[in-house]
Parts: C-alpha cells; sequence; structure tokens
C-alpha cells in the first residue's frame, strides 16, 4: 500500500465532501421546480408551511406541514420533528367546510352541521394519487 500525503488526503476528503454540497444543491433546486407556491407561518416553537405542488399528471395539491423544534436530552442537540398532510384538489371544498366549522363552533360554542360524508368510504383504501407523487425528503 503507498501512503497518501496528509495535504492529498484533506484534498480528497474536501472534493468528496463538495461533490455530496453539490448534490444536494441539485436535489434542493429540483424540490423547488416542484413547489408552486410556499408560506412558511411562524408560530412560537412551532412553524406551519402551506406548499402548492404539481404532481406528475400536472394535478395541484396542498401539504400542511407542522415543524416543531424539540431538544434531545440524550445528544443535547436541537431537531425539528415535522408532521406532513397532502391535501388533494378533490378534497378542499370538504376540508375548508370542515375547517370552518370548527372556527365556527369556537367562536359560538354552536355546533354546525357536518360536512357531507361519502357513503363509499373505507378507511383501508389506497390513495392512487400517492403513486403520481415524487416525494423528496
Amino acid at each position: 500500500m503507498i501512503a497518501q500525503h496528509p495535504v492529498c488526503e484533506k484534498i480528497t476528503i474536501f472534493a468528496a465532501e463538495n461533490k455530496v454540497q453539490k448534490m444536494r444543491d441539485m436535489d434542493n433546486k429540483e424540490q423547488r421546480k416542484e413547489e408552486l407556491y410556499s408560506q412558511a407561518i411562524p408560530a412560537g416553537k412551532r412553524r406551519y408551511f402551506f406548499d402548492v405542488k404539481e404532481t406528475r399528471g400536472g394535478d395541484k395539491f396542498i401539504t400542511i406541514t407542522e415543524s416543531r423544534k424539540m431538544f434531545d436530552n440524550n445528544s443535547g442537540d436541537f431537531y425539528f420533528e415535522k408532521n406532513k398532510m397532502f391535501l388533494y384538489k378533490e378534497d378542499f371544498d370538504k376540508f375548508r367546510q370542515g375547517l370552518e366549522n370548527a372556527f365556527s363552533f369556537i367562536e359560538t360554542g354552536i355546533v354546525p352541521p357536518p360536512v357531507v360524508v361519502e357513503e363509499n368510504w373505507h378507511g383501508d383504501h389506497v390513495d392512487s394519487k400517492l403513486d403520481e407523487i415524487d416525494f423528496k425528503f
């Protein structure tokens, strides 16, 4: 085995790190292309993100992300816990109505009429739209 000079070793490590960073930058640019609109709403230790994206088929959808800053007692480091929800255009009206009903109840204390529920809905179905999304986290 040939011993490598310490300077050459550092250059090799730097080049590898630089390549990884360039790949991350490319991934971030690619992800931004898919995002048509984004709005962040700071709320104390939480932050809410509303992002409009598009499926490969051209359908627009919304992702709502809750991000919370957390502390890991074991490592002593902060990290962000994220919860994400996907909302498709065929559900926009029902979602809006459900949210308005919740706000109305909080403001008035009066239980609003329920949102119309589909009769054939089963909680164990698989959403075919998930196949159209290019997930990149």
